[in-house]
């Protein structure tokens, strides 16, 4: 199934409707699909999973985006 307009209500509250069909999902890997894969629309910041496209994509404000990966970069995220 292809993604098309998606209403994300996801943690922080409702989201924008973007219009995903056209993305340039980038990935975060150099593997076949990849894990992560990021896509800038509309201002905002779309995250899947590469190997499971179908299922809808975070979306994030810059402002949680930039929380996210510093949250990331200091192992806020890590299960150890």
């Amino acid at each position: 199934m292809a993604e098309s307009i998606i209403d994300q209500r996801l943690a922080g509250g409702p989201r924008p409707e973007l219009d995903l069909t056209r993305a340039e999902w980038q990935s975060t890997s150099r593997g076949v699909g990849g894990d992560v894969q990021v896509a800038f629309v509309e201002g905002y910041v779309a995250m899947r999973n590469g190997r499971s496209p179908e299922v809808p994509a975070l979306i994030f404000t810059p402002a949680e985006w930039r929380g996210f990966v510093l949250g990331a970069r200091e192992g806020e995220f890590d299960l150890t």
